[in-house]
């Protein structure tokens, strides 16, 4: 249960990690941010920072989670070598005598999944196991707040998704359960799938997103020939590009697919639907309501 020590929390200048931070001010939890750039954490009552340039930092990570007995591990960028971060982290905490670990994952997770990230969570997933200390991990499915991003300025989600479905969850629902796993040690051992209300096609979030904010929202269901093509320009690196293709193919290939209980069971509430995410998020969408005629 709560109170058993201090809790790091990485992430907190993000958006997860940043609002798992704010309820565990909120709940009065002794907590340390580790953070790159202390001048940008959070102001929080009973919260004291410590810095850790990179995930790979050994020396700084150790130093950073001394004293910690839960570390909340937000997953790093996404890099080449993000298994290696990740492995950095545990490993330092372990040395620092942190006792247990609550992972940020994800749906699926697996060495063979089709969206390559979704390996590096996997391999995360095994060496938090492997490393002796407590552990559970929140795996969580698309966040519904990268909807409206999926959509371009011109209304259109372009990506090879098919006709498969997604369960997206929002990352507030996220944090809610998050904070759960860090204060409950009943949750050890365990991995829990977090999802949204619903599943439902890359077309009918688009069909829905546009109902909502009042304009019209199209899926152009693209080959991974032409996800690919229509992605190069952008100049990033092919595995960076191949993380974003099959986060559609994962989708395609019913990955994805498949409701929890989660959120309600651990929090009490319900997950927040798309339509109730935009209705509190009209931020979320300003870029498709730009230069519209409905705007």
């Amino acid at each position: 249960m709560a109170g058993d020590g201090l809790i790091a929390v990485t992430g907190a200048t993000g958006e997860v990690g940043g609002r798992v931070a704010r309820r565990l001010a909120e709940r009065g939890i002794e907590q340390r941010l580790v953070v790159r750039d202390p001048s940008r954490a959070p102001d929080l009552e009973g919260a004291e920072v410590a810095q850790a340039s990179d995930y790979e930092a050994r020396d700084e990570m150790e130093a950073a989670l001394k004293g910690a007995h839960t570390l909340f591990l937000v997953s790093g960028e996404e890099a080449r070598n993000r298994v290696d971060q990740h492995k950095a982290v545990v490993d330092a905490a372990v040395a620092a005598g942190v006792e247990r670990i609550v992972y940020l994952s994800f749906f699926g997770a697996a060495p063979d999944c089709a969206f390559t990230f979704g390996r590096d969570h996997f391999h995360t997933e095994e060496h938090i196991r492997a490393s002796g200390v407590g552990f559970a991990f929140s795996r969580d499915n698309i966040y519904v707040d990268y909807v409206p991003i999926f959509a371009g300025a011109d209304g259109a989600i372009r990506g090879p998704a098919g006709e498969g479905r997604f369960a997206p969850v929002a990352r507030d629902d996220v944090a809610d359960v998050a904070v759960e796993l860090i204060t409950d040690r009943s949750h050890d051992g365990r991995a829990y799938d977090v999802t949204g209300p619903e599943a439902y096609t890359m077309a009918e979030a688009a069909e829905r997103l546009g109902r909502a904010i009042g304009r019209e929202i199209t899926y152009v269901d693209e080959t991974i020939e032409e996800a690919w093509a229509s992605r190069r320009p952008t100049g990033h690196p092919d595995w960076e590009i191949a993380g974003w293709v099959t986060s559609y193919t994962a989708i395609a290939e019913g990955e994805l697919d498949g409701l929890t209980t989660t959120v309600k069971d651990l929090t009490g509430h319900d997950p927040q639907t798309l339509e109730e995410f935009l209705e509190r998020h009209p931020e979320s969408y300003e870029h498709l309501m730009r230069g519209s005629s409905e705007e």
